[in-house]
C-alpha cells in the first residue's frame, strides 16, 4: 500500500535509514524496485536531503525512518521544513499497536513530539485507513501553505492486508485553503498603489512556492517599484535587476532597510514580517500603508497591522493585480514620473553605503570568495545551498540569485548542518546541474557523515568551506556586545578538511592566501565528483550591515 501510494503520487526518490520497525516497507521498496532509495548516514541528514529535493523541485520530499531514535532524529529536519513551508511526507516505523504506551524497545510518541512542528500527523491504527491517510498526507503537505506531514506506522499494521482503495480526490471539512483572492481586496490594493509615491515590493518565500516570480517582475516593471527580498525570497526577483535592492532586515542592505523605513506603501507578497525583517516592530515602516498577500490567513496581521489583507495564492493575486493595472491604462511615463523622486533617494542610499568589504594582502576575505564563486558560476545555472551563520549571510549578500529555487537555505529555524544534505537532495533531483554548498567550519561538521551518502550515490556536490576556526556568528555577537569574551566559540581543534575529503574518496583543495582563491575554485569546480574547497578566511571578519537585537532596522551597524 505504501509503495503503491508513493508511485501514484509521483515519488521518484526516498531518503532514509532502516531499522526493525520499518524493515517491511524497505523490503517492499526493494522488491518493487521502482523508487530510488537513498541511504543516508543519519536520519537528520535524510530529512534535510528530502527537504533540499523538495525546495529544488517544488515536489513533495519523502523520508523513511524507523521508530524511536530514528524518528526523533528527524525532528530538527521536520521543524526546519515547517518553519520554511516545505512539503515533506515523513514515514516513521512504530512498535506494534499492542505495545504502544508500554515503553517498548525503540518506542517514542513521535506523533506527540512532532505535533508542534508538523502541518498534520497521523498514527495509523487500522490498515484499512492507510490508503486514505497516505492520500491525505500528500494533499495536505503540498496545498495551501505547504509543510511537513508525518505518518507513524506500527509494525503490526505494516504486516496486515486489506483492499487498496486509493481516493482520486481528497475533501477535508476542516481544511479548505483559500486559493482564489477576493476581487474587492485586489481592487482596494490597486487604489493604494495608484496613489503611492514611495512604494516598495517586499517579496518572501511564498512567491517562489507559488511560482509567482514572473508576475512579481511584471508588477515591479509596470509600476517602476523597487523590490526587496527576505532570505527565503532571494531568487523570487532577479538579483541583478536594476530594481532589486537585495535582502532586507538584520543583515540586509543599507538601501533596502532605509527604503522600508521611508516607504509610503509596502506591497508584501508571500512574506510573514518575521523579527529578522522588522527589527523593533514599533519603529518598522512608520509611514507606510501595507498590502499583504499570503495564502496563510494566520500570517496576516500576526506581527504587523496591515491595511489591505489579501488571502490567496500569490500567483493568482499578482495576476489579478497586474490585470487591473493594465486595464486602468496609466501610461508608463506617468508611473515613472510618480516615483522619480523616490528613485533618486534610493540611488543616493545605494551610493552612500553599498555592500563593500576591505581586501587585505595576507588574509582571505570570505566576501571575496563568494564574489569569485559567483563570477565563475553565474553562467552555469548553479543551485546554491548554505549552512547557517556568517557563511549563509555572506552568500545572501554577495551571490546574486536571478532565478527561483536556486538558493536552498534554512531561514526560519536557522539549522546548522542543513546545507550539505540539502545539496545531496538537490543533486539527486538534478544530477547534471552544478550544486554548491557554502559552509562554515562549524556547520559542515554537523552532518559531514553524509559525505559517504554523496560518494555512494556518485553525486558531484561541491562544498565551499569558509574556515575561520570559530562559530563565527556567535563570535561576532560576542565581539560587539560581550567585550570580546569568546565563550565556547573558538575551535581549538579543527579537522583537516582536505584529508577528510580524501578519506571518503572525494577531492580536497585548500587556499590559505588571497592569490590562491581563484585557482582553488577553478580546480574544485572542474574536478570530477564530490569536492571540498577549503578557504582559511580572516578569523574575526564580521557580517555587516547588522541590526542589533531590539533595534530599529535603521539603526544598522555598518562596520
Amino acid at each position: 500500500m505504501v509503495v503503491e501510494a508513493l508511485k501514484r503520487e509521483g515519488v521518484e526518490v526516498i531518503f532514509g535509514f532502516p531499522g526493525g520497525a520499518i524493515i517491511d516497507i524497505n523490503d517492499a521498496l526493494e522488491k518493487d524496485g521502482t523508487i530510488k532509495y537513498v541511504l543516508a548516514r543519519h536520519e537528520q541528514g535524510a530529512t534535510h536531503a528530502a527537504d533540499g529535493y523538495a525546495r529544488a523541485t517544488g515536489k513533495v520530499g519523502v523520508c523513511l525512518v524507523t521508530s524511536g531514535p530514528g524518528a526523533t532524529n528527524t525532528v530538527t529536519g521536520i521543524a526546519t521544513a515547517y518553519m520554511d513551508s516545505i512539503p515533506l511526507v515523513v514515514l516513521t516505523g512504530q512498535v506494534p499497536t499492542a505495545l504502544i504506551g508500554n515503553d517498548a524497545f525503540q518506542e517514542v510518541d513521535i506523533v506527540g513530539i512532532t505535533r508542534p512542528c508538523t502541518k498534520h500527523n497521523y498514527l495509523v491504527k487500522d490498515v484499512k485507513e492507510l490508503p486514505r491517510i497516505l492520500k491525505e498526507a500528500f494533499y495536505i503537505a503540498r496545498t495551501g501553505r505547504p509543510g511537513p506531514v508525518l505518518i507513524d506506522l506500527p509494525k503490526d499494521v505494516q504486516n496486515q492486508k486489506a483492499e487498496f482503495n486509493y481516493p482520486d480526490k481528497i475533501k477535508l471539512r476542516s481544511y479548505n485553503p483559500v486559493v482564489e483572492p477576493h476581487n474587492k481586496q485586489i481592487r482596494r490594493a490597486y487604489r493604494l498603489i495608484e496613489k503611492a509615491k514611495r512604494p516598495i515590493i517586499y517579496a518572501g518565500g511564498g512567491v517562489i512556492i507559488s511560482g509567482a516570480h514572473k508576475e512579481l517582475k511584471t508588477l515591479a516593471e509596470t509600476i517602476h517599484a523597487p523590490v526587496t527580498m527576505t532570505l527565503m525570497g532571494l531568487g523570487a526577483f532577479p538579483g541583478t535587476h536594476e530594481y532589486s535592492l537585495g535582502m532586507l532586515g538584520m543583515h540586509g542592505s543599507y538601501c533596502a532597510n532605509m527604503a522600508m523605513a521611508n516607504t509610503d506603501l509596502i506591497i508584501a507578497v508571500g512574506a510573514r514580517f518575521d523579527d529578522r525583517v522588522t527589527g523593533k516592530v514599533e519603529a518598522f515602516a512608520p509611514l507606510a500603508k501595507i498590502i499583504h498577500i499570503d495564502i496563510d490567513p494566520t500570517s496576516i496581521q500576526k506581527n504587523v497591522k496591515v491595511d489591505v489583507p489579501i488571502v490567496g495564492d500569490s500567483k493568482l493575486a499578482l495576476k489579478k493585480l497586474n490585470k487591473i493595472i493594465k486595464e486602468e491604462g496609466r501610461p508608463d511615463e506617468a508611473w515613472r514620473d510618480l516615483h522619480a523622486a523616490w528613485w533618486d533617494q534610493i540611488r543616493a542610499w545605494e551610493k552612500r553605503h553599498p555592500l563593500i568589504y576591505k581586501l587585505e594582502k595576507d588574509v582571505i576575505k570570505p566576501q571575496y570568495v563568494i564574489e569569485k564563486l559567483y563570477e565563475m558560476t553565474k553562467d552555469k545555472d548553479p543551485i546554491i545551498t548554505t549552512e547557517v551563520g556568517q557563511n549563509q549571510m555572506w552568500a545572501a549578500q554577495f551571490f546574486k540569485f536571478d532565478k527561483p529555487r536556486t538558493l536552498l537555505t534554512s531561514g526560519g529555524l536557522g539549522t546548522m548542518g542543513y546545507g550539505f544534505p540539502a545539496a545531496i537532495g538537490a543533486q539527486m533531483a538534478f544530477p547534471d546541474r552544478l550544486v554548491i554548498d557554502i559552509a562554515g567550519d562549524g556547520s559542515i561538521q554537523m552532518n559531514i557523515q553524509e559525505m559517504a551518502t554523496a560518494m555512494e550515490q556518485r553525486l558531484p556536490v561541491k562544498i565551499v568551506i569558509l574556515n575561520n576556526e570559530f562559530l563565527g556568528m556567535v563570535r561576532q555577537w560576542q565581539e560587539l556586545f560581550y567585550d570580546k569574551r569568546y565563550a565556547a566559540t573558538k575551535f581549538s581543534v579543527t579537522p583537516d578538511f582536505v584529508k577528510i575529503a580524501e578519506a571518503y574518496g572525494a577531492n580536497g583543495f585548500r587556499a590559505t592566501k588571497p592569490e590562491e582563491v581563484e585557482s582553488v575554485l577553478e580546480q574544485g569546480l572542474n574536478a570530477e565528483g564530490l569536492t571540498i574547497m577549503e578557504f582559511a578566511i580572516a578569523k574575526e571578519e564580521g557580517v555587516f550591515p547588522m541590526v542589533p537585537a531590539g533595534k530599529a532596522t535603521t539603526e544598522m551597524l555598518l562596520v
